[in-house]
């Protein structure tokens, strides 16, 4: 299990040594994501992708949800109507088909929708700083978190997340 630490860096150079020092730390540059305002350079640096800068994860979970719940009703309304000889079988056909077409169509709203957890970065990222999202094991915090308070004085810890996503 894995935790989110977040700090805001003041230029590409400082992220940029925070970066090297999280490599030399050993962690993995999968776990390390930069996001900064558009136009902003984000040259040597690892950023984030679209599943940690967008609410499209817990989107797509509530269309999913959604999606076979009307599914299944419409499932239920269609087999009383019709009379089908196998009324479970055109519940679980509509549920799934409800469900992927949810799934679907919420992703794409949810892929062009800015996260919820960066909101509160907005104002530092539109005067140009750089927020660190490091994910790091629960053993390791502690070590990560002094490491950069001590190697990164200009930086700005922003927090912990305690539960990471499982997907971004």
């Amino acid at each position: 299990m894995r935790k989110r630490i977040y700090w805001l860096l003041p230029n590409l150079e400082s992220a940029t040594r925070t970066m090297n020092e999280l490599l030399l730390a050993r962690i993995a540059e999968q776990h390390i994501h930069f996001v900064a305002s558009e136009g902003v350079d984000m040259t040597g640096l690892h950023a984030a992708n679209v599943l940690q800068t967008s609410d499209l994860v817990q989107a797509a979970q509530t269309g999913l949800l959604l999606g076979a719940g009307l599914g299944a009703a419409a499932g239920v309304a269609v087999a009383y109507n019709l009379g089908a000889h196998t009324p479970a079988g055109v519940v679980i056909a509509m549920a799934g088909l409800g469900a992927v077409l949810g799934t679907w169509s919420s992703s794409m709203i949810g892929s062009s929708t800015p996260s919820r957890r960066l909101t509160r970065f907005q104002p530092a990222l539109n005067q140009g700083q750089y927020l660190l999202m490091v994910d790091v094991p629960r053993t390791r915090v502690t070590e990560i978190e002094e490491l950069l308070a001590r190697t990164r004085p200009e930086a700005h810890f922003e927090g912990l997340e305690p539960n990471v996503p499982a997907f971004p």
